[in-house]
């Protein structure tokens, strides 16, 4: 037996978790053994006791890691030792005494209102099957609050014609369903037809988006669309698919909306998550007030 290949196996296919959160499962196990066996004299992790992880935390944070990492990290071998201790592997858990680091919550990053619309409104894009894509691409991301896995995984078959809506396969295998604008409804009937004429048919039809080459896009063609879109319209240091998503929660809360509501759109399972958005709401609030109140300032 091989308990961290076991285990990556269980999560692939019974837990069902994104390539994404799989990779990085992959590499915080491997981490963790090389520390174990260089700085512990530890060749199996199953053999890991409490002093020992603990020891891996406390080098993790002295190398300045940011805290959400090293938690990451601690939940990782916390799902793994779980999942000895069921399989009877070991028969005490050495992660019962370790606790999550207290990480300060940072604001999301966003972009304001202003140059998204500079972006979609005014800037040019080419009337070719990039052009329409990367449109598309960007007007989902904002248009929607989608994630970047959600995208990517988004079917054809997923664009509702008559309800105008999308069906979204988000975290934990829960659907949920999003509306579209008539105008991200005309791009992605607009898009359709320039992707069936670039590929002659050709390209993989059962995605949505699909990359030069008429496969379905991958994370890092998504990245590099937003990044070199974004260039244009902000000094953000960070230009990501979930700026966009934080700029569609934040916006939709500035103008009034329903944090219930932004809720459902987004996809959190609870509303903690959609709280933070309160927060960014408030700061431009206190801007908004700073700039324009007579007395701010004295």
């Amino acid at each position: 037996m091989n308990p961290g290949s076991d285990f990556l196996t269980h999560i692939r296919y019974e837990k069902r978790l994104s390539h994404h959160t799989l990779t990085a499962y992959a590499k915080d196990l491997e981490q963790f053994t090389e520390f174990l066996h260089t700085e512990c004299n530890v060749d199996q992790p199953e053999r890991a006791d409490f002093r020992h992880i603990r020891s891996w935390i406390v080098s993790l944070v002295e190398a300045d890691l940011d805290k959400s990492s090293v938690n990451r990290k601690i939940a990782t071998l916390r799902s793994f030792y779980g999942f000895l201790l069921r399989r009877k592997v070991i028969d005490q858990d050495p992660m019962a005494k370790i606790q999550a680091l207290k990480a300060s919550k940072k604001l999301p990053q966003y972009i304001e209102e202003k140059p998204m619309e500079t972006l979609l409104s005014e800037v040019e894009f080419p009337d070719t099957f990039e052009g329409i894509r990367d449109k598309l691409v960007l007007e989902l991301l904002y248009g929607t609050g989608i994630r970047l896995s959600e995208l990517i995984g988004l079917k054809t078959v997923d664009v509702n014609l008559y309800e105008k809506t999308i069906l979204v396969l988000g975290k934990r295998n829960k659907h949920r369903i999003v509306p579209l604008t008539q105008p991200l409804f005309e791009l992605i009937q607009a898009y359709n037809q320039v992707k069936e004429t670039e590929f002659s048919g050709q390209a993989d039809n059962t995605v949505l988006i699909v990359s030069d080459k008429g496969v379905a896009a991958y994370p890092v063609l998504i990245q590099r669309i937003v990044k070199r879109h974004l260039e244009l319209v902000t000094t953000l240091e960070k230009k990501s698919p979930h700026v966009l998503r934080h700029s569609f929660a934040t916006h939709l809360l500035n103008r009034g909306a329903d944090l219930n509501a932004i809720k459902d759109l987004l996809g959190h399972s609870s509303l903690a998550a959609t709280q933070i958005y309160t927060h960014t709401s408030l700061e431009q609030l206190k801007k908004t007030y700073d700039q324009a109140h007579p007395k701010a300032k004295k």
